[in-house]
């Protein structure tokens, strides 16, 4: 199924993209950056980082002045309150996180060798919930997005940095992910690299469209469409919508997945997050 799959993206890049049916995920990262770089070969990171505002100025100007006052300012105290907020055993997330949690963002997902499976941040913070007598979080809205723009906070700046681990669950879970971000869906069929890598940077019903290296390292984001701040599950699942396909269930290990092998893609880049998206 991965060799058919690569084979047909090969062919959707009119031979221009190389073949990567024996490619591992080191040998992947080096030829999608290769293939942007030759798309957009003025790109510099900060580019990848604005995404669609490179391709329309008159919104990257709207962008701009958000940005004078970025509406994720405000989400931000609020996860710093909450995740300073003692459970009531008096535990706090800090205790349960690496390095109490800060400058971690940039890492996640990572793939727990224990479990056999790729842990979200959220799913780190929930865990700590549940050790410590809370009940979860709901994944997408509320709260936990909010200490998720917090600990991203704290991460910005800080190269992406997705390790697939040198283990074969590791590898399956990232080619998992990868199967997924290049199938075909719904009936429209289109897959995420029909958008952001085989027409990135064009214009289609109204908007551009963003280069996939880049967009992960924006996330958690403050979306105006959805007037609160959401992390890019809850993005994934709009895009699946639009393509009228079912949308994977957040949290599930296929949208987990999914996310580890989508962060990657921006590896090297600065972490951005959180940021604003229109």
């Amino acid at each position: 199924m991965n060799k058919v799959i690569l084979v047909v993206v090969y062919l959707g890049f009119m031979g221009t993209f190389p073949m990567l049916s024996h490619a591992g995920p080191d040998e992947d990262l080096k030829a999608y950056q290769a293939y942007f770089k030759q798309q957009f070969p003025d790109f510099k990171d900060s580019n990848y980082l604005m995404g669609m505002y490179n391709f329309n100025d008159d919104k990257r100007r709207q962008w701009e002045e958000i940005m004078e006052f970025p509406p994720y300012e405000f989400v931000i105290e609020k996860g710093e309150r909450l995740f300073n907020t003692p459970f009531p055993n008096g535990k706090s997330y800090a205790d349960c996180l690496e390095n109490g949690g800060t400058g971690i963002a940039n890492t996640y997902p990572r793939f727990d060798l224990q479990e056999g499976r790729v842990r979200t941040l959220s799913m780190e913070l929930n865990r700590c919930r549940e050790k410590n007598g809370a009940k979860p979080l709901g994944l997408l809205k509320g709260d936990l997005p909010a200490i998720l723009a917090y600990l991203a906070e704290t991460s910005r700046g800080m190269p992406i940095d997705i390790q697939v681990a040198d283990d074969p669950r590791a590898l399956a879970a990232y080619e998992d992910g990868k199967r997924i971000y290049f199938t075909r869906r719904g009936p429209r069929g289109f897959a995420c690299y029909h958008c952001h890598w085989e027409t990135a940077g064009r214009r289609i019903r109204g908007n551009e469209l963003s280069p996939a290296i880049g967009q992960a390292a924006n996330f958690p984001a403050y979306r105006s469409k959805w007037g609160a701040l959401g992390p890019i599950q809850r993005r994934y699942k709009g895009c699946m919508k639009n393509v009228g396909a079912k949308p994977l269930k957040a949290g599930s290990a296929g949208m987990n997945n999914l996310e580890y092998f989508h962060r990657r893609l921006s590896n090297g880049l600065p972490s951005n997050a959180p940021a604003a998206r229109f």
